[in-house]
């Protein structure tokens, strides 16, 4: 070998060593569990754990998905999708996820501000005119619900909107102020909306007042809807199109929508109710009637950043994945490294995001629940693992450090499906040997 190839060969190995993520992109494939660093036999702990949660009704079924430095060691569906007519629940079947939507908004968000369309601290009514001038809530009478307002200190930021540290509320799942003055000026979950434009309701919520000082408390609230609209703004697209052309399409996310395709609708999975006595019912609807569980294949044109999404485990897992890649998945990169670091780590300050088991320990950061120190010793999951779900009852986590993405779907609300979220992950782990 002479002196200029052993000097080219040092060269590309230091390149290689300085750049790793330009020389490596993990792909998920499936795997036999050792590949991952599990156990099959511990695998199989869970394997029957997931199988008795059907036979003691505590849910009529339910998908999981663990993969491991790229390597799926997980992925199977338990229990029935028509429990009556004993039709299996299918690991491929669409789910209706809800609130995993907002990390989905996150990511077009932090697209855009590397595109340099805004700073993280320009006011919200820059883009969006009627949150100029915001009032906080100070006292309000709910039987006529007439209300007063002391003045914002601040302006709402970009930032706050990603933190959920606005001021902003929930309809429907908020305080019964939140829930007073949401639904008396016709501003919605957005799911589900009809005879309503983003913008317009967008606009709408901006004129109302805020619920405490910007950035003074976490609380859950309509801030990536928000997000959503002002994605639209920056990018001159539909956040559905947005989120087809720059996200799924370049990840292969071939079963996403806000619109599930007629073609597609036999694999919309049921959505249940259990009882305590363990009758488990499918619903044609919730809240009252409100939602119709099939709006996924009611063509809408209201985008929902915080909830409106439709998706399989798969899919989401590589959505993940990419996250996981810090930013890329077979060769696309959505974005930069350093940008999902901030996205990854705590962006709270000294404040708690008040949801959630061991909420005083942990953190949040731009739309996720982050682990921190503390809280890492409270379960399984290391420090650095992010994570968030939805409300029909589908979850993830991602935990870095372990290099592993974890998914676990179903669709149904009942008094038992906790019971299953507090066993899922010490199953997990604990098949973990390597």
């Amino acid at each position: 070998m002479n002196r200029y190839t052993s000097m080219m060969l040092l060269l590309v190995a230091l390149t290689a060593y300085a750049n790793p993520a330009q020389t490596q992109s993990t792909v998920l494939t499936e795997a036999l569990p050792q590949a991952g660093g599990f156990s099959a036999a511990r695998l199989t702990r869970l394997d029957s754990a997931m199988a008795e949660w059907v036979k003691k009704k505590w849910v009529n079924g339910s998908v999981a998905l663990i993969a491991r430095k790229g390597k799926i060691v997980f992925n199977k569906a338990y229990g029935y999708n028509d429990p009556d007519l004993k039709t299996p629940l299918d690991k491929n079947g669409i789910f209706r996820i809800a609130s995993q939507t907002k990390a989905i908004t996150t990511v077009a968000v932090m697209m855009l501000w590397e595109e340099g369309k805004f700073s993280l601290d320009d006011p919200v009514s820059r883009f969006i005119p009627s949150f100029a001038n915001e009032k906080v809530l100070d006292s309000i009478n709910l039987k006529d619900t007439s209300y007063t307002t002391v003045p914002a200190k601040r302006p709402i930021t970009i930032r706050d909107l990603l933190t959920h540290t606005s001021g902003l509320g929930y309809p429907a799942i908020g305080t019964a102020a939140e829930n007073a003055i949401y639904a008396k000026n016709y501003v919605t979950g957005g799911v589900g909306v009809k005879g309503q434009e983003l913008g317009e309701a967008m606009s709408r919520l901006g004129s109302l007042p805020l619920f405490f000082q910007p950035g003074t408390q976490w609380k859950y609230g309509l801030n990536m809807d928000v997000l959503g609209y002002l994605v639209q703004v920056w990018s001159g697209m539909s956040l559905e199109e947005f989120f087809t052309k720059r996200i799924f399409e370049p990840l292969g996310m071939k079963d996403t929508y806000f619109n599930v395709p007629a073609s597609k609708g036999a694999r919309l999975v049921n959505f249940f109710v259990g009882d305590s006595s363990g009758t488990i019912k499918k619903q044609a609807s919730v809240f009252g009637g409100a939602l119709p569980m099939n709006y996924p294949l009611q063509k809408t044109s209201y985008f929902s950043g915080g909830g409106g999404l439709s998706s399989t485990i798969y899919d989401y897992a590589v959505f993940l994945q990419m996250l996981l890649n810090r930013g890329e998945y077979k060769g696309i990169r959505l974005l930069a490294p350093n940008t999902v670091r901030m996205m990854t780590e705590n962006q709270i300050g000294d404040l708690h995001p008040n949801i959630g088991d061991h909420a005083d320990e942990n953190k949040f950061g731009f739309g996720f629940f982050i682990i921190s120190d503390k809280g890492s010793k409270l379960g399984p999951s290391l420090e650095g693992t992010y994570s968030w779900g939805g409300v029909f009852a589908t979850s993830y986590w991602v935990d870095p450090k372990e290099e592993m993405v974890v998914l676990i779907y179903r669709q149904m609300w009942g008094p038992y499906v906790s019971n299953t979220d507090k066993a899922f992950s010490p199953l997990v782990y604990q098949a973990l040997i390597e």
